[in-house]
């Protein structure tokens, strides 16, 4: 079969692979759509020996069931499904609970993490990892895999405080950042104010349910400010889907006291906090920050009814298996609008 494999740090290839066999417990997927993220950039820039070389990247996956192994229920070939990319330890408390996103065992673990992922036109997954989809696009189901459940996971975090009459700022209407927008649309009555630097982003915030849009620039703080007043008062909830210097700044300096911060993007920033009530404040008083990792299974499920019910939709550019090194370059440079993703 064809795979795109990190056959080194930093080296992304098309190569010819084994077909894999489903073992005991496993299933064998026909890859119908694979999402590329930003976490795929991080992993191939990573220093040497942090990941496993070679290695077939992808953890966005849907795709149709091929052949099941032995001891493998619920799942016949033909069935459509999507992957729950994380595999945890499966004994600690925290994947007891079933939050294996929170794993203390496994650090990153998962598939096309630590294991052969989708960029391939087969991958073979534990059956633990698959969720039934119905009759979703497959190109529509890879993204909320990841680009879905992120965002849901957060804004599951910050619930209780997006209440009617709230407002929440989206911070980066890439992959991530439009499906927030509309999940927030489709389950809270808040205020949404989306933030980005390209005007074709903001475009589609707004068409998908943002009340607000801001053009990031030098003014962006007065801007945001302009629409959730002054301090003390600000954005109850702040999800800053780039996790860059200049978004963390903003994010600081328009959140209400009391308010939530939620650092999903993972582009090197650094928030400064200091337990003083200096002028002005780091960060403002009785303020959370949260840094939340992917979802879980439970999570997902949510996340693939409310595509179902039509409520949530991916923006995706679709790419060829053999154009999947381009598709991350362009990713790289930003050209990306919504999400890519590799149809093997």
């Amino acid at each position: 079969m064809r795979a795109v494999r990190m056959t080194a740090p930093g080296v992304l290839e098309l190569v010819e692979a084994p077909t894999p066999t489903a073992g005991p417990g496993e299933v064998l997927l026909r890859v119908g759509a694979a999402g590329a993220c930003h976490s795929d950039l991080h992993i191939l820039d990573a220093p040497p020996g942090l990941f496993p070389t070679p290695m077939t990247l992808g953890h966005e996956i849907a795709g149709t069931v091929d052949s099941v192994g032995p001891g493998v229920a619920g799942w016949s070939p033909g069935d459509h499904a999507a992957v729950y990319g994380i595999i945890g330890c499966g004994h600690c408390r925290a994947c007891l609970r079933g939050l294996e996103n929170q794993c203390r065992t496994v650090p990153v673990g998962g598939i096309g993490l630590s294991r052969d992922g989708g960029l391939a036109e087969h991958v073979v997954v534990p059956a633990s990892r698959l969720l039934h989809v119905g009759d979703l696009d497959l190109t529509q189901v890879a993204p909320l895999t990841d680009a879905g459940l992120t965002p849901y996971h957060a804004i599951e975090l910050a619930r209780n405080k997006l209440r009617p009459g709230t407002t929440c700022v989206v911070i980066g209407i890439g992959g991530l950042g439009h499906m927030a927008v509309q999940i927030l649309a489709a389950t809270t009555a808040v205020r949404i104010v989306a933030v980005d630097t390209n005007v074709a982003a903001l475009d589609l915030a707004g068409r998908l349910g943002a009340h607000d849009v801001v053009r990031a620039g030098p003014d962006t703080v007065e801007r945001i400010r302009e629409i959730v007043g002054p301090p003390p008062d600000g954005a109850d909830v702040v999800l800053d889907i780039v996790g860059a210097q200049p978004t963390l700044d903003t994010a600081r300096q328009v959140i209400a006291t009391g308010g939530q911060l939620l650092l999903v993007g993972l582009a090197g920033g650094t928030l400064p906090v200091r337990p003083v009530a200096d002028e002005p404040p780091t960060v403002p008083l009785e303020t959370s920050v949260q840094v939340p990792f992917w979802g879980t299974r439970a999570e997902l499920q949510e996340v693939i009814a409310l595509a179902r019910a039509g409520r949530l939709h991916a923006d995706v550019q679709t790419f060829p298996l053999e154009q999947a090194p381009e598709a991350y370059e362009a990713l790289r440079r930003g050209e990306i609008h919504g999400r890519a993703v590799i149809v093997p």
